[in-house]
């Protein structure tokens, strides 16, 4: 049987080719390639300043040290998100506070966040985390204010969020914080491993800049390349090794030429899921508000209320149809359960939704003929 993968990255000549000429130049680390892509990555998304670090995790990690999170502190977070949202919380010593998740849209709850807050007698509450799910973006506007209001740093988890957009603006061009994207292997952009961390702050920017590499106030394709410099350098914070190598910038900087092209196939398969699925009693994804745009990292769907979705799963695998669900909900998860004593009831839209969530194959490399298997498939199965 042929089969149907999840998920399938989209690379062409122009990508190996770099990548070529980069083990060639033998420079494989943070030089040349890297600082160019931060810039075209800068320039593509109106952002202000744009870091390139090994993983959407330790963008975030940084942007919390950055912010100045520590121990005792908390941070919101929605519910429905990946562990590494949570986790990089726990790296400082701070605690992930969830936050329930408006049904429709699948992302953190602005009302949810105020009563949070309300709730926050003795001020722990130092930074929210919204996340951008599936490529769709947050109600962006009324999370500023309740940052603003409350004197509380945002940090965007745009991890799917590329391109993205929100009234008019590039997600990575908003007045947070920060926002972090991912570029891993099944992202819209892949470069394999990486991500970026975009800020409109020079001193948040130079800060991560240093806290990236070892806490070493020059970079290594500095002290080695420029006639001038001298080979000296100091550590002036803890730091860690975060940094982004050249041979993965040059994947990156033609995945970043092709972005668009990769949301407008993604976007024709989601609206010929639309199209097929639109009587089949499922529940279908939100699309980004007219004029704004949805990158559509995942499809997701919800299934009627009577069927069983891990049984669903499986009847598709048995027809060659890679799926994923996407996410458990953090509560229900050993470690946060354990630490923090969550009841499953807890958060009862994530869970609700949970129960019956399933992410359908959504990736730019998909034929026709697979889109429609997909969408018969499904069809067939719930029929």
């Amino acid at each position: 049987m042929e089969k149907i993968p999840f998920s399938l990255p989209e690379i062409g000549e122009e990508e190996i080719d770099e990548v070529v000429d980069t083990l060639r130049s033998g420079w494989l680390t943070t030089g040349a390639k890297a600082a160019r892509f931060e810039q075209e990555f800068s320039n593509t998304l109106g952002a202000i300043h744009s870091l390139a670090v090994n993983s959407a995790t330790s963008g975030l990690h940084l942007s919390l040290c950055a912010a100045n999170v520590s121990c005792g502190d908390e941070v919101l977070i929605p519910v429905n998100t990946f562990a590494a949202t949570a986790e990089v919380v726990r790296y400082l010593g701070a605690h992930p506070r969830f936050v329930d998740i408006d049904f429709k849209t699948m992302n953190i709850d602005p009302a949810k966040i105020e009563e949070a807050l309300d709730q926050d007698k003795e001020q722990k509450i130092k930074a929210i985390i919204p996340v951008h799910m599936a490529g769709l973006a947050c109600d962006m506007e009324p999370i500023l204010e309740l940052g603003n209001a409350y004197d509380l740093k945002i940090i965007e988890d745009a991890a799917h969020a590329l391109p993205t957009s929100y009234k008019g603006k590039n997600i990575g061009s908003l007045p947070s914080f920060s926002s972090v994207f991912s570029f891993y292997v099944t992202k819209p952009l892949c470069t394999g491993e990486g991500g970026m961390i975009c800020t409109s702050s020079a001193d948040v920017a130079n800060q991560i800049k240093t806290l990236r590499l070892h806490g070493i106030n020059r970079d290594v394709w500095d002290r080695y390349t420029n006639p001038s410099s001298s080979w000296k350098y100091d550590v002036i914070a803890t730091g860690f090794k975060y940094n982004f190598p050249d041979i993965l910038a040059s994947i990156g900087l033609h995945q970043l030429k092709k972005i668009h092209c990769f949301m407008k196939r993604r976007e024709e398969i989601a609206c010929f899921y639309d199209q097929e699925l639109r009587n089949s009693g499922l529940v279908l994804p939100q699309h980004a508000p007219l004029g704004d745009l949805h990158s559509w990292h995942l499809y997701l769907i919800r299934l009627p209320e009577h069927m069983d979705r891990d049984d669903f799963i499986e009847r598709l695998g048995l027809r060659g149809i890679g799926t994923s669900v996407h996410f458990i909900p953090l509560h229900l998860m050993t470690h946060y359960r354990d630490s923090y004593g969550h009841l499953a009831e807890d958060f009862p839209v994530a869970l609700k939704s949970f129960s019956r969530l399933v992410s359908l194959p959504i990736y730019s490399k998909m034929t026709n003929a697979e889109v429609e298997k997909v969408a018969k498939t499904v069809i067939e199965l719930i029929g």
